[in-house]
């Protein structure tokens, strides 16, 4: 049988944008104070081991966390078992879990399948040797395999990582230096793309320690707006033209800000016209959205293709970077001296344990059909929690595109830097979501922020019906 995508319909963008603004535009809907102290006597009385582990933690790891997309409050869970869909705290609480590790577990966590051929491999080779392995040749055949117009493929460690090497590619290769990317999305920590994160035109609001001229090059446009973007790219014709335009294909943030269905492919054209590179992060959409990511979705191609997560399966050092065998040759680790030369290093990257799990977790992917399965749990949650927001007549929006659901209870990465207020309501806002998040988690559902779901192929009725139980418990609960 042939693996099949998991989008089975396309969000209306500007319906969910008329409903956000509509959201951020209302005061919060609050949940009421009796049922939020019942919320929090949960964590008090059943997650006692968590918080005690996590006050010991603060000693000698800052903060007492070290996961950005883990759910912390009233304070971080200690979890040491995760199976299939579920996940299962030191004091023994289990989970529905929709966090899966940001993205990659699409076929469910620990997956023992996987986790076999893996552990045969490790065995005879070791984690890693610093040497080549058998498995980076077969991971990378398997990328190609899938999406042919990925000739070449170069393992890294992260996401980040091959954002950072893709943008480095894009300059070597072009020879320009400005990058253009769209304001509120993520595309990794480095210094030169924390830039309008969540929002856009924050700009470097949230780039404490680094310098102001790490991102000088770093362009933004809004959201799907496709004049603007031209207009960028005319302003950058001025300083010596375009490198790069990198985007999520399905919107910033996961589609946390979704855009139209052709947009990609408007991008596309734009690129060609003003020959500059389109760099597709498809972080969260290679596989999970089907066997050729986003760009097999959309017919559209990109110059380059960073990945992340699943390309380890949800083991370490996850993250590569793909394209022509022509742009990707700047990378090469036998480049001659006196040629250009993009400088790529990492000790662990293409380790046995990555490759390997990475070969055996797409492999597994594409025969368990697992993309359209996760994208059918994602469509039946998102229809049940848009059922319960009518029932219960709340301004909250939800909408999915496949196995990546998202739902909006305070719209904060919908605030405008425009705004004056805009300092004072993100921290409101975002706190909202903190007790939304929490409330959710007290009754047996984790999310990735209190804002997003993922679905994988380990869910079905059972697990949708407790969802759904948690989400209507939290929302006839909340003040109107």
């Amino acid at each position: 049988m042939e693996a099949k995508y998991g989008v089975s319909r396309w969000p209306d963008e500007k319906e969910v944008l008329k409903k956000m603004e509509r959201l951020v535009n209302e005061p919060l809907h609050h949940i009421k104070p009796e049922a939020m102290a019942k919320y929090m006597k949960h964590f008090e009385e059943k997650c006692q081991g968590s918080k005690a582990m996590i006050e010991e933690a603060k000693k000698v790891v800052p903060g007492g966390i070290q996961h950005n997309l883990a759910f912390n409050y009233p304070f971080p869970l200690v979890v040491e078992k995760a199976e299939g869909a579920y996940l299962y705290d030191i004091d023994g609480n289990r989970y529905v879990d929709y966090l899966q590790a940001g993205g990659p577990t699409l076929l469910g966590s620990n997956y023992e399948p996987v986790n076999q051929k893996v552990w045969e491999v490790v065995k005879e080779s070791g984690p890693v040797t610093g040497m080549f392995h058998p498995y980076e040749m077969k991971l990378a055949e398997k990328i190609h395999e899938c999406m042919p117009w990925v000739e070449m493929y170069r393992c890294l460690a992260s996401g980040t990582e091959a954002d950072m090497v893709a943008i480095r590619i894009a300059r070597t290769h072009t020879g320009k230096q400005n990058i253009i990317k769209v304001g509120g999305a993520y595309h990794g920590w480095s210094d030169q793309l924390v830039y309008s994160l969540h929002i856009p035109y924050t700009q470097t609001f949230e780039a404490h320690g680094i310098p102001k001229e790490a991102s000088q090059n770093t362009k933004e446009f809004f959201p799907g707006d496709l004049d603007g973007l031209r207009k960028v790219l005319e302003e950058n014709e001025k300083n010596g033209g375009t490198a790069a335009v990198i985007i999520e294909p399905f919107g910033p943030e996961s589609g946390t800000r979704p855009v139209a269905m052709d947009f990609a492919a408007k991008v596309r054209e734009l690129c060609d016209e003003f020959e500059a590179l389109l760099i597709f992060d498809e972080v969260v959409t290679a596989f999970r959205v089907g066997p050729g990511g986003a760009q097999g979705f959309f017919n559209v191609k990109s110059d380059l293709t960073v990945f992340g997560k699943i390309v380890a399966g949800g083991y370490p050092m996850a993250g590569g970077v793909g394209g022509s065998a022509e742009i990707m040759s700047c990378v090469a680790a036998g480049v001659k001296a006196g040629k250009k030369k993009a400088y790529v290093g990492g000790t662990l990257t293409a380790n046995p344990l990555s490759c390997a799990a990475g070969y055996f977790a797409i492999d597994e992917i594409i025969k368990q059909d697992a993309a359209r399965k996760a994208g059918e749990n994602g469509d039946k949650l998102c229809d049940g929690i848009q059922a319960l927001i009518d029932k219960y007549d709340l301004p909250f929006v939800t909408w999915n595109t496949g196995s990546i659901v998202h739902f909006e209870v305070s719209g904060v990465m919908y605030l405008s830097a425009a705004d004056p207020d805009i300092f004072k309501k993100i921290p409101e806002r975002q706190h909202y979501i903190e007790e939304f998040g929490a409330a959710l988690t007290a009754n047996g559902v984790i999310t990735l922020a209190g804002s997003r779901i993922y679905t994988s192929m380990a869910d079905n009725d059972d697990t949708i019906a407790e969802t759904l139980a948690a989400f209507e418990e939290v929302f006839s609960n909340i003040e109107r």
